[in-house]
């Protein structure tokens, strides 16, 4: 077995095998191996993983049972705790009763009635879990609704002891494949958004903005404008939205912004690119404007040739097939699972307006003749706090996005980072930036092992919206004051390549102060100082 694979136990009180199957079989990323725990050993297959004697390991355990194999819910709560002790993430599928136990009607919604039990047994168990960062729920409902009546198998229940269809299984597969996709930070973040009969109907430059079909009581414009709302919600969770559109720009932005109906506005957009040239290499410019990767990227375009021609252009982009029916536009989005997350930040919620803040910084940096005189009229402002359950869902966030500017590219969840930081010797900082256009949030993480007279860098990583700012200065001056402050001679640091993390070399190559033995190993004795940038204010 490859050890790159994600090993998944599967914990049931019924034969579960069907999902191992459709998860081992899976060719999305990440590659998964799943294997199913003795049928029926529910407890006994918890307690064993909460004594943390088990032989194998394992990065995921899926708990999926019956609600009436359950005869008390705080000691199967706890148990699931325990156990989630010992793994990497644990997750919790909630229970449903099929469409046909139906009781007494509408009984059974009333007080004691068996689905309002059902409801409020969900609902605690999920409360109850929360007191664990590593334990996530999938929603079984969800799988159960879309496959409606044949999500039961009455006739296959009694002859092998699996109560679902297979499309059931399947698309609980999916689902746990994405979410081990937005653990591990590879969700993505921008949609490039094509506009005619995209965002709107109609062509703009043909009709004008005024005879576009976009809201009313139209129902064609009606469906654009809610797939525009739809939009809009995903970007109040930290998804980034831009424009690649053969267009004429001014029509195109008038449209924008006059548009009664429009749900986006300019504001929304954190680029854009409107013109006659190729979408590829449109593309590559916003994603070079925002400081991303191409892998962050989701492409939405009516026009099948477009999708292949990115498709084929840039094969790092996420270029789904679209619906010609613009009825199907909101639900198809809504179907995507490029967007998972394990939670929403402070800072995911403001990531729009961060970025429409970052297209003025950018247009003042003209009316300097130099990058410092610039960087001096931003009035930057850095606050540093110790790592903690207050901030910690945005430092893992964090943690296991950063690509470029990582010195070790770790990954860890909420969980481990809170227990590496408790350990002696081990200590965690984040980094808030603001300027007078804005909060950054969160951009910055510094790890720090004290050993031996020595301290190690073991975690370096500053978020691309603001690279090359001083930040990067800033947080080694940080690093070199806390050695200082721990009694320590010299502070090191060895950087770990990966395929992206270059410019975090080219950085520390770039200073002279710092000793390099020629292997990536790093060292600085503390007692030379190492200098604060000027123009950056460190707040008390």
């Amino acid at each position: 077995m490859s050890s790159s694979k994600t090993r998944c136990l599967l914990v049931s009180d019924f034969n579960i095998q069907p999902l191992a199957d459709f998860i081992n079989h899976d060719e999305t990323e990440p590659a998964c191996e799943a294997v199913v725990a003795p049928f029926g050993q529910v407890t006994p297959s918890l307690l064993e993983l909460a004594s943390g004697d088990s032989q194998s390991r394992y990065d995921a355990v899926i708990v999926w049972t019956r609600v009436e194999g359950i005869d008390d819910i705080e000691n199967f709560g706890a148990a699931l705790i325990a156990a989630a002790r010992h793994v990497k993430h644990l997750f919790f599928v909630t229970w449903a009763r099929p469409y046909f136990q139906r009781d007494l009607g509408i009984a059974s919604m009333r007080s004691g009635g068996s689905a309002l039990n059902l409801m409020r047994m969900n609902v605690g168990v999920c409360e109850h879990l929360s007191r664990q960062q590593n334990i996530f729920v999938l929603d079984s409902n969800a799988w159960i609704s879309a496959a409606g009546a044949k999500a039961w198998s009455s006739k296959m229940w009694y002859l092998s002891k699996v109560p679902f269809s297979s499309e059931v299984f399947q698309m609980a597969a999916r689902d746990f494949k994405s979410a081990i996709q937005a653990i591990q930070g590879r969700n993505r973040k921008l949609i490039v958004l094509d506009l005619d009969d995209t965002l709107w109907g109609g062509i703009v430059g043909e009709i004008g903005w005024e005879a576009l079909r976009l809201g009313g009581h139209d129902p064609i414009g009606e469906a654009f404008a809610d797939f525009q709302r739809a939009l809009k919600v995903l970007t109040e969770s930290g998804i980034v939205l831009a424009i690649a559109s053969k267009n004429d720009e001014a029509a195109a932005l008038e449209a924008i912004d006059k548009h009664p109906e429009m749900v986006l506005r300019r504001s929304d957009f954190a680029a854009w690119r409107i013109n006659w040239f190729d979408k590829a290499q449109n593309i590559v410019d916003i994603t070079n404007e925002l400081n991303l990767d191409l892998s962050a990227v989701v492409y939405l375009d009516d026009s099948p040739a477009e999708r292949n021609r990115i498709r084929s252009a840039l094969p790092a982009v996420a270029v789904p097939e679209w619906p010609q029916d613009v009825f199907l536009y909101t639900q198809s989005l809504l179907e995507l699972r490029y967007f998972d997350k394990v939670s929403v930040t402070d800072e995911d919620r403001l990531r729009s307006s961060m970025y429409v803040a970052d297209r003025e910084r950018s247009k003042t940096k003209q009316a300097f003749q130099s990058v410092e005189d610039w960087l001096k009229s931003l009035d930057m402002e850095v606050s540093i706090e110790a790592l903690s359950k207050a901030n910690v869902a945005r430092a893992a966030q964090l943690f296991n996005k950063t690509n470029q500017m990582n010195l070790a590219t770790r990954r860890l969840n909420e969980k481990e980072l809170l227990d590496w930081a408790a350990e002696d010797q081990h200590e965690i900082y984040v980094f808030r930036v603001s300027d007078k256009f804005g909060d950054y949030g969160l951009t910055g993480l510094l790890g720090l092992k004290v050993d031996d007279g020595r301290a190690l860098i073991t975690d370096y990583l500053l978020s691309c919206r603001v690279m090359g700012r001083g930040l990067e200065q800033l947080m080694l001056s940080a690093a070199i004051d806390r050695a200082r402050c721990a009694g320590v001679s010299e502070v090191r640091a060895k950087y770990v390549p990966t395929s992206k993390n270059a410019p975090c070399l080219s950085f520390l190559l770039n200073q002279s102060q710092f000793q390099n033995d020629g292997e990536h190993r790093f060292k600085w004795p503390v007692s030379d100082p190492y200098p604060c940038p000027a123009h950056i204010v460190v707040k008390k």
